[in-house]
């Protein structure tokens, strides 16, 4: 993350994201596959650091290796054609996103710390637990603990959507992003236009 300038003095919060070469490597169609797709590769791999069966399916799709692959549900009327390449121009400024990422893991978290508890008090009685979570169940009558209460747990290390990030501008590959996108630095996300929002032409 960094802060980016703009003409009128207003300083924003932005996030660098490096969008490498995208390429169509093949369509899935309804009568092979059962669904309308394309399948696109992006970070070119090294053959020999894939498996077996992952060089023969690229050698398949004309040769080239990549690290990640995704698939785009696309109909076949306006699917581009295998061999396009896209790059961060696919987006334009102005537009809004949906970045999806896996979170920063933070481990086993605590109740204050994974759900924003204010914990005990810090006297009359209190002595040795200022920061658990307290009670969790109720009477003899449900008698039990229900799914899916807050408790200490794991945290973090999730898929994780931010929705409606408003793209800044793009440079070169880079894509400015407003506002931070969920991962480590170095990590991959998935960028999509907003599914909130009215589609750019």
């Amino acid at each position: 993350m960094t802060r980016i300038l703009s003409d009128d003095g207003g300083q924003h919060a932005v996030t660098v994201l490096k969008v490498e070469p995208h390429e169509v490597l093949f369509h899935k169609t309804m009568e092979k596959h059962g669904y309308e797709a394309v399948v696109v590769g992006t970070a070119e791999a090294v053959e020999g650091r894939l498996s077996k069966p992952m060089r023969g399916y690229f050698k398949a799709f004309g040769g080239k290796f990549y690290k990640r692959l995704k698939e785009f549900r696309v109909s076949s009327e306006v699917a581009p054609a295998v061999g396009t390449v896209y790059g961060a121009d696919f987006f334009s400024a102005g537009q809004y996103v949906d970045v999806t990422g896996i979170s920063i893991g933070k481990g086993f978290a605590g109740g204050i710390k994974r759900h924003n508890f204010g914990g005990l008090r810090a006297t009359h009685g209190v002595s040795v637990s200022h920061r658990s979570h307290g009670s969790t169940g109720n009477r003899e009558d449900p008698g039990k603990v229900f799914k899916g209460k807050r408790m200490a747990g794991h945290m973090g290390n999730q898929q994780v959507t931010l929705q409606n990030l408003k793209v800044y501008g793009t440079e070169g590959d880079l894509l400015l992003v407003l506002g931070g996108v969920p991962g480590p630095e170095g990590g991959y996300v998935l960028i999509k236009d907003a599914v909130k929002r009215k589609r750019p032409q």
